[in-house]
């Protein structure tokens, strides 16, 4: 089945949809996102930044004319014909037309288009991270605090005490705070007091001061009422390819930043740990139905033949400069269609980018299979934020493997133990007590324990620990039983060192200490895998110290040490009821 490339541009809001055409269900908000409608813009195809492109046309167009003109005014003056050209003529006359066309048709496009769609502009994060934030309209939500959305009065009272009043009422919505008062910090303080009100809790232990709620506006967080403080450790060098690592984790856990520190040191001494980018693509599946199973297959086969590709992945890559797609695999169930798109993403995490990507080519789609019903933009065979073995085995965002040789001595004397119980532990602990227990992806001792620390240390989507904590331990006596090698295999560690929480001055700071803040210019997505094989490195080192410490039996010690305050908590209550002195 032939299909050709089109340009469809999104019917005006209100409009008649054209006939065929299918309404299409929204994603629930919240977990993988809302679908996007994306107004392809008239230098999307272009291989160099529109502003370079224009420059270069427009100076080729006033030098050409510029030329020809004193080169006409010299044949007039010595009488000579105006058709005896010469080579540079020629070339300029070209170059002149060439760039005469160029203007006219990227300026006549942009102008239709701006008839045509009324669709909002929306902007690649990617291109310039530093971008001012347009809040984003909020959703009114079931919830006395919130208020009724129709009873906002048109003019905001000036005094904090009548606004926190109008709250309480429901006369003022709170999420409309900061757009009416122009000032985040003072929405987040009536939105607080408001709650106490309302609750009777005082939340005396939640700091208010101290952030910049203007950062999470439109973003991060909504109806802010405060930020909760998260100890920051950190642990290295992690000695990996070559290179020294300090590692940031944020967490509560006792011991885990130690015991990592430990693992970090045994691999330092032993001459580092090496890694390898496997695979390197974000991943969306969504859901589509037919009135019968013939005709999804009819699509599953289109997409998945390989003469189609370069169609689809012009369509798709429409949305982004970093978004290129890499692929579409499509599975069925009754006359239900699932294709899960995987594509590239530069230096972001990329599920907004990807989702995009796949808006175009369902909206392309449905030109040619107008009786295509689009359920949900995912259909949870991505699979995002959800333990599922398509992730196992495909891999999503980035598949890596991270290796090291452990040295005997440093076994005996880092670890406290010996490579022969460390095999035999790691066998029946990490892959049969595993397979008893019917893990998916879980043949490890605690890897989620470093990725979700290092995860809400750098600003990542603290869900995705759920795939990104996949992760394969092995380890293997080699060099006549002396040496260990030990390695862990991660296929999806869905990171990101821009968009997100990323930007927040705290998480931008720990990702600065990595030295993989914000996009690499010069090799885009390089600072996202260099995070995504410190993540691994990091696993690598937490794995090889617990079971070092389960095999030397030193697990419950640790914990009694590191983890057990011992401090008298009903002197602490009585000493938190006295005045305190400044």
């Amino acid at each position: 089945m032939a299909m050709e490339v089109r340009r469809r541009v999104p019917p005006p809001h209100g409009g008649a949809a054209p006939a065929g055409h299918h309404p299409r269900r929204r994603a629930a908000a919240g977990g993988e996102g809302e679908r996007e409608r994306v107004r392809v813009q008239a230098g999307d195809a272009l291989p160099l930044p529109i502003r370079h492109t224009n420059l270069i046309f427009s100076a080729l167009f006033a030098a050409s004319l510029v030329y020809l003109m004193r080169r006409w005014r010299e044949k007039i003056r010595a009488s000579t014909p105006l058709h005896v050209v010469s080579l540079a003529e020629i070339f300029a006359i070209c170059g002149l037309v060439a760039s005469l066309i160029y203007l006219l048709s990227f300026f006549g496009i942009a102008f239709v288009q701006s008839v045509v769609s009324n669709s909002d502009d929306e902007e690649d994060y990617l291109i310039d991270s530093h971008r001012a934030q347009a809040p984003a309209p909020p959703a009114p939500a079931p919830c006395a605090l919130l208020g009724n959305p129709a009873a906002a009065p048109e003019k905001m009272p000036e005094e904090d005490e009548e606004i926190v009043a109008a709250v309480v009422a429901g006369k003022i919505p709170s999420y409309v705070l900061e757009t009416r008062l122009g000032d985040c910090r003072r929405a987040a303080g009536i939105r607080r007091e408001a709650l106490r009100r309302i609750t009777g809790r005082e939340m005396d232990g939640l700091p208010l001061d101290g952030f910049d709620y203007a950062s999470i506006l439109g973003q991060c967080c909504e109806l802010p009422v405060g930020y909760v403080q998260l100890p920051v450790g950190v642990a290295g060098p992690l000695l990996l390819d070559s290179r020294r690592h300090y590692v940031p984790m944020a967490t509560t856990e006792g011991c885990l930043v130690a015991s990592t520190n430990r693992g970090f040191k045994a691999i330092a001494e032993s001459g580092g740990a090496s890694s390898v980018v496997l695979k390197d693509g974000m991943t969306r599946a969504p859901a589509v139905r037919f009135p019968s199973a013939r005709r999804a297959a009819e699509l599953k086969g289109f997409l998945e033949n390989p003469a189609n590709f370069d169609t689809l992945a012009t369509v798709f890559n429409r949305s982004s400069r970093f978004g290129r797609l890499q692929g579409v695999k499509c599975a069925m169930a009754g006359r239900n269609l699932y294709m899960r798109f995987t594509c590239s993403t530069g230096d972001a995490m990329g599920m907004n980018m990807v989702s995009k990507g796949v808006q175009n080519v369902l909206d392309y789609l449905q030109d040619d299979f107008p009786d295509m019903d689009v359920i949900s933009i995912s259909g949870n065979f991505c699979s995002d934020k959800k333990s599922a073995a398509i992730n196992w085995i495909e891999g999503r965002g980035k598949s890596v493997v991270c290796e090291a040789v452990i040295k005997e001595e440093v076994v005996k004397k880092v670890l406290k133990t010996n490579v022969q119980a460390l095999v035999e532990l790691n066998v029946i602990k990490n892959l049969a007590g595993s397979a008893v227990a019917g893990a998916l992806g879980g043949f490890n001792a605690h890897a989620s324990n470093i990725v979700t620390a290092i995860f809400i240390a750098t600003g990542q989507d603290p869900a995705q620990n759920v795939e990104s904590s996949q992760c394969m331990t092995m380890l293997e006596a080699i060099n006549d039983g002396k040496d260990l090698h030990i390695s862990v295999t991660m296929p999806s560690i869905e990171v990101g060192t821009v968009g997100g929480g990323t930007q927040l001055a705290s998480q931008s700071a720990c990702l600065d200490l990595l030295g993989v803040k914000g996009a690499n210019r010069e090799s885009p997505g390089s600072n996202a895998r260099l995070l995504a094989t410190v993540v691994a490195g990091a696993v690598l080192a937490g794995e090889l110290s617990l079971i070092s410490a389960q095999a030397a039996g030193h697990l419950v010690q640790s914990h009694m040490k590191y983890n057990r305050s011992s401090r008298d908590m009903s002197k602490a209550a009585e000493e938190a009821d006295r005045p305190k002195k400044c």
